[in-house]
């Protein structure tokens, strides 16, 4: 049963774990109206056929430095300083349009960001990227897409902060699975981590090729898997007694299975999780080979002494 919510996500994972959290709510997923703050970069282009001369000196500009906005206004060439502040990118090329075709006539003006020193999304972990603007419409696969995230990523232990607080997006759903219920957008502010690999593990011990930790990086692996990248289970091992030991070590939830489980049942129906281990005994015979190999050298050496006392006359019991 505990596979089936697996599969749900990480949510349903973490709370296994005893983690509690809320679900995702639909206002995160909808686009918002983005105004122009003091601070903004803006890069500025405009078109006119005869003023080529213009066209060029404000292309250099937004090229450069960009043109920033200080106390609420943008300062231009040929023009006085227009306030943009609290006006939308749409409101505020509109505005310099008509600043400027007072005095040009047939002029077009085009408007982005280029910088915004509070409106920007910030990144850590295993990005190339560390900081981006958000604009009311850029999204979290965007984010990350241009972010550079490599490919063997941990997303299940990746998070999204806001104001404080994890947002319950399941990144894993979103990068892996092409999930746009978690694809909320992005606002100033929001801080994203990116997990390495090795941050959430489970482990293989018993008898198995090798005992080690293996990188859990979506979040679950099915037991195959796990055995497989163990190394198997070798002859020594007993096939009829594979343990998945899950949670609180004092008060663990462990499951016993057999080999026949492991090749017959469906693989999404024994998915492991980080912190998981898996156990495999060894078979009877084994452990009293191991004992003989452990105790042998003190019998021989007793049995020696023994017959070296009997040679000189004295008798041992």
């Amino acid at each position: 049963m505990d596979s089936y919510k697996i599969r749900e996500g990480k949510f349903f994972i973490l709370e296994m774990q005893g983690a509690a959290y809320e679900d995702l709510e639909e206002e995160l997923l909808d686009p918002y109206t983005d105004v122009v703050h003091d601070g903004d970069v803006l890069n500025i282009a405009l078109f006119h056929p005869t003023r080529s001369d213009l066209i060029s000196a404000v292309a250099s500009l937004s090229a450069s430095i960009g043109f920033k906005v200080t106390d609420g206004k943008v300062i231009l060439p040929d023009v006085e300083p227009i306030e943009v502040q609290g006006l939308t990118l749409e409101e505020a090329r509109e505005k310099i349009q008509e600043v400027y075709q007072v005095e040009i006539q047939d002029i077009q003006v085009f408007l982005s960001f280029k910088d915004r020193i509070e409106r920007k999304v910030e990144l850590a972990g295993l990005v190339q990227v560390p900081t981006l603007p958000v604009d009311g419409r850029i999204r979290l696969f965007e984010t990350l897409s241009i972010a550079k995230v490599p490919p063997g990523a941990n997303y299940f232990k990746s998070y999204v902060v806001r104001d404080q607080h994890i947002v319950p997006v399941d990144m894993y759903k979103l990068m892996k699975e092409g999930d746009m219920s978690q694809n909320i957008v992005m606002r100033g502010g929001d801080k994203i981590y990116v997990a390495d690999a090795e941050d959430s593990t489970l482990m293989v011990l018993g008898e198995v090729g090798k005992e080690r930790v293996i990188n859990v990086p979506n979040g679950f692996m099915t037991l195959r898997k796990a055995l497989a990248e163990a190394g198997g289970i070798p002859f020594t091992g007993d096939k009829s007694y594979i343990q998945v030991i899950r949670g609180n070590v004092l008060h663990p939830k462990i499951y016993t299975l057999n080999w026949q489980h492991v090749i017959h049942l469906p693989n999404d129906s024994m998915l492991l999780i980080p912190g998981d281990i898996v156990y495999v005994a060894a078979k009877p015979i084994t452990e009293w080979n191991r004992f003989v190999t452990q105790i042998l050298p003190t019998l021989i050496g007793l049995d020696l002494v023994s017959k070296g006392i009997q040679s000189v006359g004295v008798n041992v019991p």
